[in-house]
């Protein structure tokens, strides 16, 4: 036979009329004249399907640094995303050089076929090992995964000059950027900014990308669970499941330098604002720890989103509570990842303090959750208002709002059933921005699948 059908519709619409045409013409005159036409006509769509079986590939560029628990659950959120919306497509991760063999572990206990490389294209085009030489050919699309700006840029400018292939920028918070950076976003197939506040300002700066719109945080999405280790630390320390409220805090800057692997070097200004401004920003948590503790049945867990916060947690909220209220306070004294901390999360009453990526995490799982922000934060703490959470963001800026914590913390305690319907509707923003823009995704690789 002259094509291979393996469609029996097609097998059977084919006899038949082979059938019917013997009735009027000789076998040897139906093949001479229409076969050829009829099969290929008829075999067409399955040869179609055939010629795009092979799935559409994507690399992803993500995994910024591994000292913040955000910072890691950009990439599995981004993951899950696409595996949920583009379950077909084939995704390797391009990941950054601190990206851990521990982190690397915890992505795969939850992804298992993901493929992982590092590395960097040169000035020549040329892939600094053999192992992202090898993904850049092989992928169809590169997409620039969430994170605190357009990260990886120059990665993505040299992926672009290397190979002309398509790239789309998802879920970045921007605030300005080069000239070079801006340049580069207008040539994406897409650009979505986690805070509506970042998309202004990209339009502002002149980013005229095709497709320019709000997309939440790629962490909404992050389903990364240990719950062996989160339950036994509960219990060890006396929390409960449902009885106890988990609170974060920072610094106006983070203090890399006292991180050895990140080897940065002291910055004296940085250290004099945080120094100036950690009493203000640290009172009104305070204030709300002793508020939950006595005027509700809950404890409070004080965790940490970096490795610079248990030594934040204890100095600035533990050490300064009240004896009574301390004694219902449990301080977390070791850094956990992000699969620890969401099983911890969700078996949780809720959460608050001065922290981004862990209450979008809770939100994301069903947990309620307040962020207080302040400048030193970019904008990203503006996407509670995007996604309908605007009376449970707080700014540390704004002198009215500091006292506003505490009655707001205690309501969502005390309402329990109101807080989760006000969850829900965020979630409810958030999934269908998510299927919106996995949809516009999905378009660009239309060509592939």
């Amino acid at each position: 036979m002259l094509v291979e059908l393996r469609d029996e519709r097609l097998w059977g619409l084919l006899r038949r009329w082979i059938l019917f045409n013997n009735s009027v013409m000789k076998r040897r005159d139906f093949i001479r004249a229409g076969a050829v036409g009829c099969l290929s006509a008829m075999a067409a769509p399955w040869l179609g399907r055939a010629a795009s079986q092979r799935p559409p590939r994507i690399l992803l560029r993500s995994s910024w640094q591994v000292v913040n628990i955000g910072d890691i659950a950009h990439t599995p959120g981004v993951l899950a995303l696409l595996e949920k919306y583009i379950p077909e497509a084939e995704v390797r991760l391009w990941g950054s050089a601190d990206l851990s063999d521990e982190v690397i572990a915890m992505l795969h206990r939850r992804f298992p076929r993901l493929r992982v490389v590092k590395g960097s294209i040169g000035q020549d085009g040329k892939a600094s090992n053999p192992g992202l030489a090898e993904a850049v050919q092989w992928c169809d699309f590169l997409l620039h995964g969430s994170g605190p700006s357009f990260v990886a840029y120059r990665d993505v400018a040299a992926f672009e000059k290397a190979t002309g292939k398509p790239f789309g920028i998802y879920g970045v918070t921007f605030g300005g950027g080069e000239q070079a950076e801006r340049e580069l976003m207008s040539r994406a197939r897409f650009a979505y900014f986690r805070d509506s506040v970042s998309l202004k300002k990209a339009k502002e700066s002149g980013v005229r990308c095709p497709v320019m719109e709000f997309g939440p945080d790629g962490a909404f999405a992050c389903d990364l669970h240990d719950d062996a280790r989160a339950v036994a630390f509960l219990k060890a320390n006396g929390l409960e499941a449902g009885k106890f409220l988990c609170c974060l805090s920072r610094l106006r800057n983070t203090p890399y330098w006292t991180i050895p692997s990140k080897k940065r070097a002291f910055d004296a200004k940085r250290q004099a604002r945080n120094d100036a401004m950690k009493e203000h920003d640290h009172a009104p948590l305070r204030e709300t720890i002793v508020a939950v503790v006595r005027e509700s049945p809950l404890k409070v867990l004080l965790c940490p989103e970096d490795l610079t916060q248990m030594a934040v947690g204890k100095e600035m909220l533990y050490d300064k509570l009240p004896a009574d209220v301390k004694a219902r306070v449990v301080w977390r004294e070791s850094f956990w990842l992000t699969d620890e901390a969401l099983s911890t999360y969700v078996r949780s009453a809720g959460l608050f303090g001065s922290e981004m990526h862990s209450p979008i995490m809770s939100i994301g799982n069903g947990v309620p959750a307040i962020v207080c922000r302040f400048a030193e934060q970019t904008s990203k703490g503006f996407m509670w208002r995007d996604i309908g959470l605007g009376d449970w963001l707080f700014d540390f800026d704004e002198e009215a709002d500091l006292a506003r914590v505490s009655p707001t913390v205690l309501a969502m305690v005390k309402d329990p059933s109101a807080a989760k319907a006000k969850v829900a509707d965020a979630i409810l923003v958030v999934q269908q921005r998510q299927h919106e823009t996995m949809a516009v995704l999905r378009k660009q690789l239309s060509a592939f699948l």
